[in-house]
């Protein structure tokens, strides 16, 4: 069974992410407080990776900017237009994550690494109370 490890925001552009205990989502925008959010149905809302991914290259939960950390869930097996649910949240995969130069940044190589594995993008759909 899949289940959310971490939940991640960035306060601001290229800071360090905060991991949350729990996080509100808002529809057609993504975390509340986070950087990253686009308000009108942006592509990029929310950034899924599993933890298998992140074992594999040796990073932490986080480092690649991820907001939700995910266990048992292939996430880059995930087709555009699949919807997963997430407590009371619906998820649209809305986009594959391409890893950008931001990667080397962390290491080098690792945008090659990550190639066809940095995750994807989902817009929040529906959002819990």
């Amino acid at each position: 069974m899949a289940k959310v490890l971490h939940l991640f925001r960035a306060p601001r552009k290229r800071a360090p992410m905060e991991e949350l205990k729990d996080a509100r989502l808002l529809e057609q925008t993504g975390f509340d407080g986070c950087a990253h959010a686009r308000p009108g149905g942006g592509k990029r809302q929310v950034l899924l990776v599993d933890i298998e991914t992140l074992n594999a290259v040796g990073l932490e939960p986080g480092v690649i900017r991820e907001n939700i950390t995910t266990e048992g869930l292939d996430v880059n097996a995930l087709k555009i237009g699949e919807k997963l649910t997430a407590g009371e949240v619906e998820l649209q995969v809305s986009a594959v994550c391409d890893p950008c130069e931001l990667m080397e940044e962390i290491r080098a190589g690792l945008m090659n690494e990550l190639a066809r594995r940095r995750g994807c993008s989902a817009g929040c759909c529906v959002a819990g109370p």
